[in-house]
């Protein structure tokens, strides 16, 4: 150590024993009374107080400012403290839940008087101010989004929807509205509205809404409001849809129920989940569908990735957030082992819950358990289990009788598209109490106390409460995409009126799209190899039987 820096720690060392005689003041003696508060610590205390840089006087104007600061908020001030928590951590916009929602603005906005920079009001959000930040959110998800954005760039100057007029209903998402802006780019008129009265982000519907396309959603409508919604986007003077986009059914019900000429000029469907698809094989099996549909929820871009490995992260992501409950050791029961339950089972399973299934299909049933899983029946366990999640896409899945018998703080959850899969409407009698605990989170009292926690009103987990990976949707949207170019633009004769599965090809050029993501090459088959094969050398590789 040099002269100069023994000088510099000696000096630091006097100045350290100074400051600390100065504060003993301060000190409480060992005799004192340990309950002296603030308020009651004499003013010398706070003057004999120095800091290196300046000192400065901590000054009470009368006794009852000392003893003001000694006490804790009063209930209107942590009520101040809270919104103004809350404020802070929503000024930036998450693509995670919508935290926009966090609004005190309760106005519906069926009551706002709206109108974008272009002086437009067709439309209807929650707040068209939050449309900057819905910008950002789109913005971050085209960057997981490369597939989708490559078809946009590639088909851009053919403009292959040119004249087409989509009227959409699905979960209006920032991965969604880069959907709906590449469907634009790409030539189309679209109006939407959402799928899910609580999966809407509220800001990418306010960005949507101010590029001009007519958006009528937002997170937390009513029943009636989800309705309305629905016929605003529909009926509109002057525009009428020959394309329907939908996820649910819902749309194309209310279509062929109140709109029959609508229905039957639309030149094409595009279905993506279970329920819609179950709801068109009924109207074609009726002989009432009238136009060619594109089950897109059957294509192996849709099954073997959006709904196994979708489902596969987003379940932890909706249980974490909504309950902060460790899976360690708990006893979950998952009701169904299509795609949408073998990604749930496989997380749950990797965090060490003990989970058991439930299956009415003998092939789903014995791929459970050969991946390690009970297969029961929900009675015979529904006593011992801390989580029941439903992925059927049935109904009646959760009866009120099984959810009599559920232990305190059961936690019970549906990952499937539709509210019909846990009997809520049971639970809405006067012998049981509904307590709000946090957004999407209900406790149902029973009057012995027995609590169940109840997520999303028995809606879709993931996009209710939390949400989903961006790359694993480019995949379910470029297959959307293109099953609309190919319905749009088909000649004449090629779709009966009638349910289709998506080409092979086009599921393979999907597929092929999102490689480049991972660096990944394929290998080629040479022409000796493709001969004995009986393939194409460029595909397809898979018959359109597979699945």
């Amino acid at each position: 150590m040099t002269e100069t820096e023994v000088k510099q720690a000696t000096k630091y060392v006097k100045e350290t024993e100074n400051v600390a005689e100065k504060y003993s003041a301060l000190t409480v003696s060992k005799n004192s009374d340990m309950n002296m508060n603030v308020g009651e610590l004499p003013t010398a205390a706070f003057t004999a107080v120095p800091t290196l840089k300046s000192v400065k006087k901590i000054q009470f104007a009368n006794t009852e400012d000392k003893q003001e600061f000694s006490k804790y908020p009063t209930k209107a001030g942590r009520r101040s403290l809270s919104r103004s928590i809350s404020q802070s951590s929503t000024d930036s916009y998450s693509s995670a839940a919508s935290y926009s929602d966090s609004s005190d603005d309760e106005t519906s906005p069926r009551d706002k008087a709206q109108v974008n920079t272009q002086g437009s009001s067709d439309f209807c959000v929650k707040n068209i101010k939050q449309a900057e930040f819905g910008r950002r959110e789109i913005e971050i998800a085209e960057q997981d989004m490369s597939a989708l954005i490559s078809l946009r760039k590639r088909a851009q100057g053919e403009k292959p929807l040119a004249g087409a007029k989509i009227v959409g209903c699905t979960h209006i998402t920032a991965q969604t509205a880069v959907l709906i802006e590449t469907l634009v780019a790409l030539g189309a008129q679209c109006r939407w509205t959402a799928c899910n009265i609580y999966s809407t982000q509220n800001e990418v519907a306010a960005a949507l809404a101010e590029t001009g396309i007519p958006v009528f959603a937002w997170k937390g409508e009513s029943e009636d409001d989800f309705w309305w919604c629905i016929d605003h986007c529909v009926n509109t003077e002057g525009w009428q849809p020959n394309m329907i986009l939908d996820d649910g059914g819902d749309l194309t019900h209310w279509v062929y129920k109140k709109y029959p000429s609508v229905f039957k000029k639309a030149q094409g469907i595009v279905e993506e989940s279970v329920t819609g698809v179950h709801r068109l094989y009924q109207l074609s099996k009726a002989g009432k569908l009238c136009v060619p549909a594109m089950n897109v929820n059957d294509s192996v871009t849709k099954q073997k990735f959006d709904n196994l490995y979708c489902c596969r992260e987003s379940i932890l992501d909706g249980l974490k957030r909504t309950t902060d409950v460790m899976f360690g050791g708990k006893q979950v029961v998952v009701c169904g082992y299509g795609e949408v339950g073998k990604g749930c089972c496989t997380a749950l399973k990797a965090l060490g819950a003990i989970v058991c299934i439930t299956e009415i299909d003998p092939i789903c049933a014995l791929q459970a358990c050969m991946d390690g899983f009970r297969v029961v029946k929900l009675n015979e366990v529904i006593r011992q289990m801390d989580v029941v999640i439903t992925c059927t896409g049935n109904k009646n899945v959760v009866t009120r009788e099984q959810l009599d018998r559920m232990k305190n703080g059961c936690i019970v959850c549906n990952m499937g598209h539709s509210n019909t899969e846990i009997d809520v409407a049971s639970l809405r009698s006067p012998e049981l109490t509904w307590e709000r605990v946090r957004s999407q989170v209900d406790h149902i009292i029973w009057p012995d106390g027995k609590r169940v926690v109840l997520l999303a009103e028995g809606r879709l987990l993931n996009l209710s409460c939390s949400t989903v990976p961006t790359f694993v949707l480019s995949i379910t949207a470029t297959t959307q995409a293109l099953a609309l170019i190919e319905l749009f633009n088909a000649p004449e004769g090629r779709y009966k009126q009638d349910v289709y599965l998506l080409p092979k090809k086009m599921d393979e050029y999907v597929a092929s799209l999102h490689l480049p993501n991972f660096d990944a090459h394929l290998t080629e088959l040479s022409d000796e190899q493709a001969k004995y094969m009986g393939l194409n050398k460029n595909g397809p590789f898979k018959p359109n039987y597979y699945r």
